[in-house]
């Protein structure tokens, strides 16, 4: 089911009440009810392997913690952790290196005899397998005691808020919430509304809408050069974000309605000004996630200059390789690594660069001019990310200076004398700029003030203008069309 959807505008108060109205020992049975009725509704056979996977982990919890010895704990981890990668190795990447053997095969003359399999990627597969693989470590490292009540677990993995698209949870922040009585606030209910609201703008008016500009140039890339292919980019960075805050806000103001607490997923990551800052605010669920158990079981920064670099490679590596089973989600996570092992190895030289300018009498400026940088390498390897090929992704980032000045002469003429551009009207254009610059207007707020609890403290008059305002811009300029979240695919 999708957030952005008519079955969703009804399931969310029906669950709500039931959960209020319900004593709290039956409110589990509703919510587990609930989240596979939700997930269900994408493809409902798909839910036996989310109930295998929930019966090895919830026996594996328990078989770690009773185990007397060390070694004895580690053979159920291990045994855990194989059962979750063997589903997402068949699910997800068993096409990929069999196609990839395909290749080699024929290069060498062979025809290579595997056959393909013929089954679709189980929805947000990605995130349920990470937050279960994160439950069995937890405990393994006595972080977490084994859940014993099968119910909660299976809840702990399905609930349905971020069941599909994260946040990957960890078992120390949920587990213990949904053993505890949740009580009626209206403060708490009407700013998890709140939440939801700005999630689902962002979502139907600010992504969708750029949308339909970004698929137009990246479908047919070779129709464009220069500034198109730049400003399609530079929509497609504010699309993905908005896509996928917008379903994080959704997710932890759905949660934050019936009194549970998720983890923030993203902080105004745009406004970074180094990629490892970029990191620390863009999918904070995940990036953590490798964190702890990748990058810090590696050695994390506890082992040689070069082992580290090797280090935050790899992380991003299998990083992009986890976003999907694509040779393009392969080099946006290695784009990643080298900015960020570049950027520790050039330090010293750049902080000269910085002094040699005088740059640091200027913060306000330098720190633009960090942000604007960041930016264009973020915005850089999105054109991986996004691009339906290698040859497009390649097509894409080698002409975006081409004919720079003539496609920018063309542009302005299209935006002055013509009524299209990039495929679309041109006020569907103007508005979705507009929309950026409302967007980073209330990034700019929130990092002023806690602007959703300003709002509370409104007169009515101005509040209730506020809520009818974005109630007729959502009704107004919302693309209805039930697009759906960018990171389903994962």
């Amino acid at each position: 089911m999708l957030f952005n959807s008519l079955e969703f505008l009804l399931f969310f108060p029906v669950v709500t009440l039931l959960f209020f109205l319900l004593p709290h020992r039956f409110r589990w049975v509703l919510l587990l009810v609930a989240s596979c009725f939700f997930y269900m509704f994408f493809k409902p056979i798909y839910i036996l392997i989310l109930l295998i996977t929930i019966i090895i982990d919830y026996y594996a919890g328990i078989l770690i913690q009773n185990s007397p010895t060390k070694k004895k704990k580690k053979f159920y981890l291990i045994w855990s952790l194989v059962a979750n990668i063997s589903v997402l190795a068949i699910f997800k990447y068993f096409n990929f290196f069999n196609d990839n053997i395909t290749s080699v095969s024929e290069w060498l003359g062979y025809e290579n005899p595997i056959p393909y399999l013929t089954i679709l990627l189980p929805i947000g597969l990605s995130f349920h397998t990470f937050q279960a693989m994160s439950y069995t470590i937890e405990v393994y490292r006595g972080h977490q005691p084994a859940e014993r009540h099968f119910g909660i677990y299976a809840l702990y993995v399905m609930f349905y808020p971020q069941l599909v698209a994260g946040p990957i949870e960890r078992p120390q922040n949920v587990l213990h919430q949904f053993h505890e009585k949740q009580y009626f606030d209206y403060d708490r209910v009407a700013d998890g509304l709140k939440l939801m609201a700005w999630g689902l703008f962002k979502k139907v008016v600010i992504a969708d809408r750029l949308a339909l500009m970004v698929n137009q140039v990246y479908n047919n890339p070779t129709n464009y050069d220069g500034i198109y292919l730049i400003i399609a980019t530079v929509f497609f960075a504010f699309q993905i974000f908005c896509d996928f805050s917008g379903y994080s806000d959704i997710a932890l103001g759905s949660a934050q309605v019936m009194g549970f607490k998720l983890m923030e997923n993203f902080r105004r990551p745009y406004s970074a000004k180094t990629i490892k800052e970029f990191w620390g605010r863009w999918h904070i669920s995940l990036s953590t996630w490798f964190r702890d158990y990748l990058y810090l079981p590696l050695g994390g920064n506890r082992v040689s200059k070069w082992r580290w670099y090797y280090n935050i490679f790899i992380v991003f590596l299998v990083s992009g390789f986890w976003h999907g089973a694509s040779w393009n989600f392969i080099i946006w996570g290695a784009l990643h690594g080298f900015y960020q092992v570049f950027g520790f190895i050039t330090a010293p030289q750049r902080n000269n660069l910085v002094k040699f300018l005088r740059l640091d009498n200027f913060p306000r400026l330098y720190n633009a001019i960090q942000v604007v940088t960041t930016f264009s390498l973020v915005g850089l390897a999105w054109i991986f990310f996004r691009a339906n090929t290698l040859t497009d992704a390649w097509y894409i980032s080698t002409h975006l200076f081409q004919n720079f000045w003539g496609s920018t002469r063309e542009f302005a003429h299209q935006l002055l004398f013509e009524n299209k551009i990039l495929g679309q009207y041109k006020q569907e254009f103007i508005l979705a700029v507009l929309f950026i610059l409302l967007l980073e207007y209330v990034h700019y707020l929130q990092s002023q003030h806690k602007l959703r609890l300003q709002i509370a403290h409104f007169r009515p008059f101005y509040r209730w203008g506020i809520y009818s305002a974005y109630l007729l811009v959502f009704l107004y300029f919302g693309v209805f069309n039930s697009n759906s979240f960018i990171y389903f695919q994962f």
